[in-house]
């Protein structure tokens, strides 16, 4: 069993104000738990209205797709116009793993 997760670090557009972020930032959430069917939640940064750390975690049964997972959430995250991602974190573990 593979475990691997995510951190997303953004800076969001035109936000002004808390309310405004939640109103980009909870349906990005949404659509990668719908679509990709992974953990994900805002984890980060919930005091500062431009900015957002999301995480994603999810569970697979080899390496290789748990890494084609990844990299297919990285890329949708990246392309979302209202943000700029400014980094991503990636870790995997292994049930093997000491």
């Amino acid at each position: 069993m593979w475990i691997g997760w995510m951190e997303f670090d953004l800076l969001l557009g035109d936000v002004h104000s808390l309310k405004e972020k939640r109103a980009v930032v909870r349906p990005i959430v949404a659509e990668l738990r719908r679509t990709f069917a992974l953990s994900a939640a805002e984890v980060g940064d919930q005091d500062l209205h431009r900015r957002s750390s999301v995480g994603v975690a999810a569970v697979a049964a080899d390496a290789a797709h748990l890494i084609e997972v990844l990299d297919t959430v990285e890329r949708f995250v990246a392309d979302r116009p209202e943000i700029e991602l400014l980094s991503a974190r990636r870790r995997m573990r292994s049930s093997d793993d000491d």
